[in-house]
């Protein structure tokens, strides 16, 4: 039986609850797996201390989409200007190399960082799996449960090629029985519906131009089946809503409509390019986002209307989204990036830093489906992000040190990062990883990757 955790005198508390508690110079009680109490003078005999003095602490954030494979792939040099559809040409030539090995490669490069940054959730979408090629989510999954953190995988897929009419080439796709019968293996092997779960699984064809609209059909009903959420990308670009009206004469909320996608069930990643009237009925079917503020800049995609969003009470969360297109798992970053870039979007004051940081806690986990997590408080799920800013770079923001978090800060790694009671982050360094081989793992998998692709020599 592992002792208490008691985290004592941190500076605030934000504890995200439902009026926005922040508290001063105060303490935070965990007993196992959830959160024992919440105030000030908290004591436990036996329990660790983490003395928190001069420290931010924030429930551990959630990360609502990210393709972890892709961290091996970073600043690919013939894809660093190209916009989403020529990004994903170049790039699958290199992801078809994909072996299970280099997908817990990547997974341990994306998770750690997201981990070293305050994040203590995340989702995944893996939908690119050459001919014949299993155990990807498999390998994901172990690599997860090693770093300690909490996890969302999904099953993606890739049913149509480029003989098709789709975008990917036909050795990057999968015949549906196959996707739809490996989907259902690895949530009965994997999914936890329980309360505090550390794993849930959920299904998540690609995207409208490279899959077809009957195996996001068996999708929908396969999810109610097996109880499990759905995920796809969606208005993402311009070029996405002129293939979907191109092909199907639909736009592409009215397409996955049609296909019983539109529904409290569903999250759905990007949602840039959409109109008032959408938003309105995403908002009455309860669909959640996954907003990525550094992608759809990186590839020049948009900016999504996300204040229109929050103000209709979509869920919204925040995605890092995948390492080639970000090109970082910085949670803390992603969410001053979201901040800043929703001021130039719809106005200074549309965008607070605490308006922020709720949506990368408890409008993540919304986003996901889950009350368990995002806040603290008593009986919740015990994950902290505690951040030290008692350091020159957030000098001079004694004012606000919430929002130092996101205003100030040349580093963004945490202190302390707690998932499940346990912690992970110590003194901004892995706890269950060594960082420098996990470095050298992946660059060496990244340049066998474009090696075998022909892109370097």
């Amino acid at each position: 039986m592992r002792p208490p955790l008691l985290v004592k005198n941190a500076l605030r508390v934000a504890t995200m609850d439902d009026a926005g508690t922040e508290l001063k110079d105060a303490d935070v009680l965990i007993r196992g797996r959830v959160v024992a109490a919440v105030g000030q003078g908290l004591d436990e005999p036996g329990a660790r201390v983490l003395d928190a003095r001069g420290c931010v602490v924030i429930p551990g954030m959630v990360n609502t989409h990210h393709h972890l494979c892709q961290t091996l792939t970073r600043a690919t040099p013939a894809a660093q200007n190209a916009k989403l559809f020529d990004w994903l040409v170049y790039h699958y030539s290199v992801w078809r190399h994909l072996t299970p090995e280099y997908a817990a490669a990547g997974a341990r490069v994306g998770l750690g960082e997201l981990l070293l940054t305050g994040c203590t959730t995340s989702a995944d979408h893996t939908y690119l799996y050459p001919r014949g090629l299993t155990g990807l989510v498999d390998a994901q999954i172990a690599a997860a449960r090693a770093l300690g953190i909490r996890f969302h995988p999904t099953r993606g897929s890739m049913s149509v090629g480029a003989s098709k009419g789709g975008l990917p080439p036909d050795d990057c796709t999968q015949a549906e029985e196959e996707i739809l019968r490996d989907g259902e293996r690895l949530v009965k092997a994997f999914h936890d519906p329980s309360p505090y779960s550390m794993c849930r699984v959920g299904l998540a064809p690609c995207a409208p131009f490279s899959v077809s609209p009957e195996l996001m059909k068996e999708t929908a009903v396969q999810a109610k089946k097996w109880g499990v959420r759905m995920h796809t990308h969606l208005c993402e670009t311009l070029d996405e809503e002129a293939y979907c009206l191109g092909k199907y004469g639909l736009r592409p909320v009215d397409f996955i409509e049609s296909l019983g996608w539109l529904n409290e069930n569903t999250w759905l990643a990007h949602m840039v390019h959409v109109d008032d009237g959408e938003i309105e009925r995403l908002a009455k079917a309860k669909v959640g986002v996954a907003h990525c503020p550094s992608s759809n800049l990186r590839l020049g995609s948009g900016v999504p209307p996300i204040r229109k969003y929050l103000d209709a009470g979509i869920p919204v969360g925040l995605g890092v989204d995948g390492s080639a297109s970000n090109d970082t798992s910085d949670m803390l970053g992603e969410a001053r990036q979201a901040m800043l870039v929703h001021r130039v979007k719809s106005g200074a004051a549309s965008m607070s830093a605490r308006a922020s940081l709720r949506m990368a806690t408890r409008g993540g986990a919304a986003a996901l489906g889950r009350d368990d997590i995002g806040r603290i408080e008593p009986g919740g799920a015990a994950d902290l992000a505690i951040f030290d800013v008692d350091r020159i770079d957030y000098a001079g923001s004694a004012g606000d040190p919430v929002a130092s978090l996101l205003f100030c800060g040349a580093s963004h790694r945490a202190k302390w990062t707690v998932v499940d009671g346990n912690v992970v982050v110590e003194n901004g360094r892995l706890v269950n990883a060594d960082e420098p081989s996990v470095v050298r793992e992946a660059n060496a998998a990244c340049l066998d990757l474009l090696r075998k692709a022909g892109a370097v020599a």
